[in-house]
């Protein structure tokens, strides 16, 4: 009885060490990103260009080619089921909604949270370990400000503005079957997509691609912070952080698919 207490106890006082930290971290990234900036204490604005590059410039080969191919194999799979109804003409708007809505941003958070949001926890985890992280505090370098803040500003830009070409990329994918391999005319595919969409659409996927821009940023700053020892814990908490970026993007999107689903 003693154990599972003592169990218990030290598992729910993590739990409550975290929660605290993920609140100081979220306080302090907003300060940093658009307070701080705002009174005139700087923001490392080339520093962010580079990131937001890297985030999302360098993602697109991997996004637009994965998104490409599920936008087809959606088309094709949804074709055998509709025409057995014959509507076949309803794969254009099974893709397109499909794409906007849920798809191409899953796809595209999942991707860029194993792409850059590893990355993050392992450049923060070596600069700890190499003790870079104590020379900027000693230098009188703000942590937030020098590393995190940038960071999170061009995450949270990246990942919507890849999210767009994402869609393109999964309804392009589901044009080039249907009208290639399907048969079905180019021009009523395109009506069919267009008629389908709605603004509602465009704004539940933004919405939904901005919170996991900021979960996958958060994530990986976090596990970053959370490496203590060598090489190996720079190792576990950079799968950590994979792991958990998914979980809770995952966690997320049923949240927010049951808010719109009763909101809208």
């Amino acid at each position: 009885m003693i154990a599972i207490a003592g169990h218990t106890g030290r598992a729910a006082l993590q739990a409550i060490q975290a929660s605290l930290q993920v609140c100081l971290l979220m306080v302090n990234t907003f300060v940093w990103t658009v307070v701080a900036p705002l009174r005139g204490r700087g923001f490392r604005t080339r520093y962010a260009v580079q990131q937001f590059v890297e985030y999302g410039v360098n993602s697109l080969p991997i996004v637009t080619l994965i998104c490409f191919l599920i936008g087809a194999i959606m088309a094709m799979q949804s074709s055998y089921q509709l025409s057995r109804f014959g509507a076949v003409h309803l794969v254009a708007n099974l893709v397109g909604v499909s794409a906007m809505r849920e798809l191409a941003i899953l796809m595209t958070a999942i991707i860029i949270a194993g792409r850059s949001g590893s990355a993050i926890t392992a450049e923060i985890g070596t600069m700890k370990v190499s003790e870079e992280i104590d020379a900027l505090e000693v230098m009188g370098l703000n942590v937030n400000k020098f590393l995190i803040a940038p960071k999170f500003a061009a995450m949270v830009l990246a990942v919507p503005m890849v999210t767009i070409i994402a869609v393109l990329m999964m309804i392009a994918g589901g044009y080039t079957i249907s009208v290639f391999v399907l048969g079905l005319d180019a021009m009523r595919y395109i009506e069919q997509t267009a008629d389908a969409l709605t603004a509602k659409d465009l704004v539940i996927g933004m919405t939904k691609s901005v919170f996991f821009a900021v979960v996958i940023c958060w994530v990986g700053v976090y596990r970053g912070f959370q490496v203590a020892g060598g090489a190996e814990s720079v190792g576990r908490q950079t799968t950590s952080s994979v792991v958990t970026s998914i979980f809770v993007i995952i966690v997320l999107d049923m949240i927010f698919t049951v808010f719109f689903y009763f909101a809208f």
